[in-house]
């Protein structure tokens, strides 16, 4: 799952089509299988935080201490500082979706899915054939 999710795959079912309809836009369910993003947890967001925390710390403190360790003793602040946040800024960028399903994979380990974290589809209807939009010729208000 770890991996599938790594790999900006549906944790559950593999699907390429997962949550994200771009890089940085997502959708509320995987396109394969409709399983939802958000599986009704508040502050579910707040793990992929963490995760995103962990991709981008991770390779930073990496790099300070290879720096640090080739320069030394005379260690140079100024392109160290330089290297560092240029990559704290664009790691995030880059992990942004990849925090998301890895997330999600943990989360499913944790709490497997049960029938009401799946979007519900009507007979003969895949995940991908919904657009998300309400059908403006489609308004009963009685």
């Amino acid at each position: 799952m770890l991996l599938r999710g790594a790999t900006r795959r549906c944790p559950w079912c593999g699907g390429r089509g997962a949550f994200f309809v771009g890089w940085f836009k997502k959708d509320e369910h995987c396109q394969t299988c409709g399983l939802r993003w958000r599986r009704d947890d508040v502050g579910y967001e707040l793990g992929a935080a963490a995760i995103t925390a962990i991709i981008t710390f991770g390779p930073l403190m990496l790099v300070l201490g290879a720096m640090v360790a080739i320069t030394w003793p005379e260690v140079d602040v100024g392109p160290m500082f330089a290297v560092l946040v240029g990559m704290a800024l664009v790691l995030p960028l880059i992990t942004y979706s990849l925090s998301y399903t890895i997330w999600q994979a943990i989360d499913i380990m944790m709490r497997p899915p049960t029938a009401d974290d799946f979007e519900t589809l009507a007979v003969g209807e895949t995940a991908g054939d919904r657009t998300g939009a309400a059908d403006p010729a489609n308004t009963d208000d009685t």
